[in-house]
């Protein structure tokens, strides 16, 4: 019988997992709570309980497996050590280590969840297949992973990707959630783009849709209300994508992908948005006609648990 695999993806609320055949297959997925208290010392007891009960009811051994990869929140070493992981409450452990013993010996890799859903865009979404890639993800905040010949580039200390923390903008006065001041998170995330929204609104007169949702604009309704024509909410998403487009030409500049991909919530605004960022992409980009493609991300929340199964699937 061909082994199968695990992808587990750690969440703040959910630890997401899939059952897997090595040709990237998903067979199945289901989801357990995180379980944060007390330094979240029972996420990974719950996981591998979780597990063991898909193997029984599925009649599986570990001979049945290649093994189990694992994505979460934190900068990961290449051994699987972890200083620190805020949002799951993890300090100064190897959670590699630790699953493979509660799962008697099994198999087990790991890395960051926006390192790790970059390769499982690569491996089955967006960026099939492309060998070198940087997937960026818009949401709350904004992420990347940098995938390069198929294989994960982390860094020396598991900061590569952290493409929302590039400073972009030096007459910002506001501090961004990692402490500096500027960065393209600010201005290009979900809550960057409704900040910046918030900001035109006062300082501009344009009557815009926008004014009726006043603090509570969301960059969807900048987006909607963009595709639509309103003008304010246009200058908004030009000045979001500009940014953006910036950061992936200094990233194309450094590492010359072949493909971005483009993903989290924001990216639901589809072709209209990748147009807007190819057109400062391709400007701050005027060295060489050839280069990177920039297109969406297509697994949505199962990026991770593809991408985690896919570490296990280059090891076999």
């Amino acid at each position: 019988m061909e082994k199968k695999c695990i992808g587990i993806d750690i969440g703040g609320t959910s630890v997401k997992l899939g059952l897997f055949s090595t040709d990237g297959t998903l067979l199945e997925k289901w989801e357990i709570p995180t379980r944060k208290e007390n330094g979240g010392d029972r996420i990974l007891p719950d996981i591998a309980d979780s597990i063991k009960a898909k193997m029984k009811e599925k009649g599986l051994t570990n001979d049945d497996l290649a093994g189990a990869g694992m994505g979460y929140p934190g900068p990961v070493l290449p051994d699987g050590y972890v200083e620190v992981c805020v949002n799951i409450g993890w300090h100064d452990r190897n959670p590699e280590k630790e699953l493979s013993s509660l799962l008697d010996g099994l198999f087990v890799r790991s890395g960051n969840d926006a390192n790790v859903a970059a390769l499982g865009e690569m491996w089955q979404g967006g960026g099939r297949g492309y060998r070198d890639l940087v997937a960026v993800t818009l949401g709350t905040g904004v992420g990347g992973g940098v995938i390069l010949n198929e294989q994960i580039v982390a860094g020396r200390h598991g900061t590569a990707g952290e493409i929302g923390h590039i400073h972009v903008r030096d007459e910002e006065t506001e501090q961004c959630n990692c402490g500096g001041v500027g960065c393209l998170e600010q201005v290009a995330s979900a809550t960057g783009i409704a900040r910046e929204a918030r900001r035109m609104m006062k300082k501009s007169d344009l009557p815009s849709v926008l004014r009726k949702f006043g603090d509570n604009v969301t960059a969807k309704d900048v987006l909607d209300a963009a595709k639509e024509g309103d003008k304010l909410a246009d200058e908004v998403v030009e000045t979001s994508c500009r940014y953006l487009g910036l950061v992936l030409a200094q990233v194309a500049m450094t590492i010359d992908p072949e493909r971005f991909v483009i993903g989290g919530g924001v990216s639901k605004a589809g072709q209209f948005l990748i147009d807007r960022i190819w057109k400062y992409f391709d400007f701050y980009t005027p060295i060489t006609k050839h280069k990177a493609s920039i297109g969406l991300a297509e697994l949505g929340n199962d990026a991770g648990i593809y991408g985690a199964a896919r570490l296990i699937v280059t090891n076999i």
